[in-house]
């Protein structure tokens, strides 16, 4: 069982003011939220105990799968203990006195830049790309520019003294961030609770291989699937996959015997609390 400081640390990717500072707040009780630069750092930082959880995104219900965090999951020790789902609302800020009409260009991370492409492109704004949606704001805090502005988060606005030129930008209302919950400690299962597993495999390049080992999975209910290249190997794929279950329940202990007699490498990853969607 995992001790909890007084006030747990969590280490997520950007500035105060971030998406992952939300998510962080809401992964554990009392919450000390810590920011790092990049994804790599966050992991680092609890591999290390530096920080006694992290948590990263992994997917948006917009823009899609985070990659660059994804495909960190499989060279990392750390195992997912939860996940939570941010509903993101996205502000475009400025600074005090700046009109929409005289901005050109607007920075923040890709994945909020994607999220809100068609309000850019109907102004035609410019999107440039920017590590962190807070780090955006913090940066135009600085630079001081009057025709620059961020996609960043009400509380960015709040934190960096920016004004909210227009609120809710987002393509569409259903904008959500999945982040995973890691830990160098594994979840115990709790009673009465949906659990998800996730599963990183890959297999022979021979005809029908994958469908065979897919088939392992009949009868669970998948809710991820996707291919992504090796690092040690070219043009060869790990395949992810997020099912409803506990690892050590009887349907999901028996796929994983019949993924591990098929699969050349097989990593669990986690298996945990499924979220519930914020109201």
């Amino acid at each position: 069982m995992v001790v909890w400081r007084l006030m747990p640390s969590v280490a997520f990717q950007g500035v105060p003011g971030a998406y992952g500072e939300l998510a962080a707040l809401r992964a554990v009780e009392d919450a000390s939220p810590v920011g790092y630069p990049t994804f790599h750092a966050v992991l680092e930082a609890v591999s290390a105990g530096v920080a006694d959880i992290g948590v990263i995104p992994v997917e948006n219900s917009l823009a899609g799968t985070v990659y660059q965090a994804l495909d960190l999951l499989p060279q990392t020790d750390l195992h997912i203990t939860g996940e939570i789902i941010v509903r993101v609302k996205h502000q475009l800020l400025a600074l005090p006195g700046v009109r929409l009409e005289a901005v050109k260009r607007v920075y923040s991370h890709p994945q909020a830049l994607a999220q809100c492409d068609l309000f850019l492109a109907q102004r035609g704004l410019i999107p440039v790309p920017a590590f962190d949606t807070a780090g955006a704001a913090q940066e135009l805090r600085m630079r001081g520019a009057l025709d620059e502005a961020v996609i960043a988060s009400e509380r960015a606005a709040e934190l960096y003294d920016l004004a909210v030129l227009q609120s809710g930008i987002e393509d569409e209302d259903f904008n959500f961030t999945r982040f995973l919950v890691l830990s160098k400690h594994e979840a115990a299962k709790l009673p009465d609770v949906t659990y998800k597993t996730s599963v990183v495999f890959a297999v022979r390049h021979t005809p029908g291989f994958l469908l065979e080992t897919l088939g392992q999975l009949k009868g669970l209910n998948l809710t991820k699937i996707e291919s992504r290249p090796r690092r040690d190997r070219a043009f060869s794929y790990l395949i992810y996959i997020d099912f409803e279950g506990y690892i050590h329940d009887l349907d999901a202990s028996s796929a994983l015997v019949g993924i591990l007699q098929k699969a050349s490498y097989v990593k669990v990853i986690g298996s945990y609390p499924a979220a519930q969607m914020p109201d």
